[in-house]
């Protein structure tokens, strides 16, 4: 038995609405405009900017341009909304408001112009982004990465639809949402910067810290620590869902600085035994040896003597800050060093003598190696909780798009205050 529609609500093609809204279809509500399929060999390096999905995706991405007269309606100014109509799903494939500068659409994009007296461009965007799943179930090529929908099937999508008013009031709170995770990014990426220009001065003694002297050493790894290899499961034997004692850490569970511990597989008990000098403990360092290369961090609690994989390695026997050498070892310059010596071939790896040989400057008196680190992972933990945020303000504003979308939560035309219905 279906469930009971609350009093004030309808059930339609878009699911469970207000009464006072209407539903109607793309090609109801807006004009979806092609753009032109230009040659290569009418490229030029001057006269209007032509508009491609990388244009879409990457603000930094470099534009062909058409020198000669275009059909005003292919024109494409700030402010416009644009779909992308072919692309890779999540990321190229959607809507996009497009910042500037004044260009002209190639054959991949479509202008959209909403009937202003049914549809709000900024509500438009909004609900064009919270259906882009629905839409990518038509696209054709939905199994491989790259589809491309047609202009029928997107015509065909329906849209739930409030009054104008009340449009503008979900478009305003959900960009006032934007701001604040925008703000957040920008704050968070500054942080980044600074921390890296720390790191330079820091990690190299360009900067010393108050009461601390004398000259810094110049030491490679195998000088201040072993490097020891991980080790594969034997020939026939697999990893397992349900927990056992023996964790084993993969690639794909690392991340620089940690552990993602969401999905840790496990070694069956009657395996361990053939692998148990592999494994790794609170005090080494994880370095990523295969595939993705140069990817270290230090191990949670949990996991204290997991077993590792062939695909890394790990640092032991630290004589010196493991914190301090940890930071070198995630510093552009060894990871520059890493990606200039890594082997070619189908799956990159990183010589074991490579990492014992890598070089770096270290202060004579452990106190201030800790003080240098200490440093660095007070703006590690900034940086988190300020990711923190953000994540959550995402979360939150996905959450909103859901319940304001539907009309589970109403928005006063006038405050814009919101009521749970």
């Amino acid at each position: 038995m279906s469930a009971q529609i609350r009093p004030g609500y309808k059930l339609t093609e878009v699911g469970v609405i207000p009464e006072d809204w209407e539903v109607a279809t793309i090609s109801e509500t807006m004009k979806l405009i092609n753009g032109c399929a230009f040659k290569p060999s009418e490229w030029s390096t001057f006269g209007l900017p032509i508009i491609r999905i990388q244009n879409l995706n990457d603000a930094c991405a470099s534009f062909n341009y058409f020198p000669n007269l275009i059909n005003e309606r292919n024109r494409v100014v700030e402010g416009d909304l644009l779909f992308a109509w072919s692309g890779t799903l999540g990321s190229s494939f959607g809507a996009r408001i497009w910042p500037g500068p004044e260009g002209v659409l190639n054959q991949h994009i479509f202008k959209v112009i909403p009937d202003q007296k049914k549809l709000a461009t900024e509500y438009a965007y909004i609900v064009f982004s919270r259906i882009e799943d629905d839409i990518a179930k038509k696209a054709h090529g939905f199994k491989s990465s790259f589809v491309h929908v047609k202009k029928s099937d997107l015509d065909s999508t329906f849209l739930p639809i409030p009054n104008i008013a009340e449009q503008r009031a979900i478009a305003t709170a959900l960009s006032d949402m934007d701001a604040l995770i925008s703000g957040l990014d920008q704050l968070i990426a500054k942080k980044r910067d600074i921390k890296q220009a720390a790191m330079q001065q820091l990690l190299t003694g360009k900067q010393r810290l108050p009461g601390f002297g004398g000259e810094w050493l110049v030491k490679s790894i195998k000088e201040v620590a072993n490097v020891k290899g991980g080790k594969r499961l034997p020939l026939g034997k697999s990893l397992v869902e349900k927990a056992t004692d023996h964790p084993y850490l993969r690639v794909t569970d690392m991340r620089y600085g940690g552990i993602d511990t969401s999905d840790i597989k496990y070694v069956p008990d009657d395996v361990f035994p053939h692998i148990k000098n592999y494994r790794i403990y609170l005090d080494d360092i994880f370095i990523s040896v295969a595939g993705s290369l140069g990817i270290v961090g230090k191990i949670p609690e949990e996991l204290d003597g997991a077993n590792l994989t062939e695909n890394a390695n790990r640092i032991t026997d630290i004589s010196c800050d493991r914190d301090f050498l940890l930071y070198n070892l995630m510093s552009d310059r060894i990871q520059n060093i890493i990606d200039s010596e890594k082997t070619v071939g189908a799956q990159p790896k990183l010589a074991l003598g490579k990492i014992e040989n890598f070089i770096i400057s270290l202060p004579p008196e452990i106190s201030e190696q800790t003080a240098i680190a200490t440093i660095l992972s007070d703006m590690d933990s900034e940086l988190a909780t300020l990711e923190t945020r953000r994540n959550k303000a995402r979360q939150l504003k996905q959450g909103m798009m859901q319940e304001l979308l539907t009309g589970r939560i109403r928005l006063s035309q006038s405050s814009q205050e919101a009521k749970l219905c």
